[in-house]
């Protein structure tokens, strides 16, 4: 049996696959209400980076920490979508997938609360004294 690929399922270009992954980022955007929260605390520690005149290392630490996060709740909606796709019904395996995907996503929140600790309170201190 000769199986053709669906060519909607492959990016015929380096451009379009980029144009896909955007697709993704907006569509996360649009339907997780958690990103959007996320990304609202992401901006708030820029700004108080800025304000605070951080390092450029602690630039990195900082951008590190935020893009984590983001990217840890995009693949968890990526794990969700199929999850949802492959199942509609109650599956103890389908919840433990959801469940473990949001893991993954607290423990990088929790990772960028440890890192915005260690980068901010010094300086924070700092200021009321």
């Amino acid at each position: 049996m000769d199986k053709k690929k669906d060519s909607r399922l492959y990016n015929k270009s380096f451009l379009e696959a980029w144009k896909n992954a955007f697709s993704g980022i907006a569509y996360a955007f649009k339907t997780q209400r958690n990103l959007r929260i996320q990304l609202v605390a992401g901006i708030i520690v820029v700004i108080l980076g800025i304000i605070l005149k951080i390092s450029p290392t602690e630039w990195g630490i900082l951008t590190f920490a935020v893009f984590f996060v983001l990217g840890s709740e995009t693949m968890n909606t990526a794990v969700e979508t199929v999850v949802d796709l492959c199942t509609e019904e109650y599956n103890l395996k389908a919840k433990l997938a959801k469940d473990t995907a949001a893991g993954a996503v607290v423990i990088s929140s929790i990772n960028a609360v440890v890192v915005s600790y260690f980068l901010f309170a010094d300086k924070i201190i700092q200021l009321f004294k």
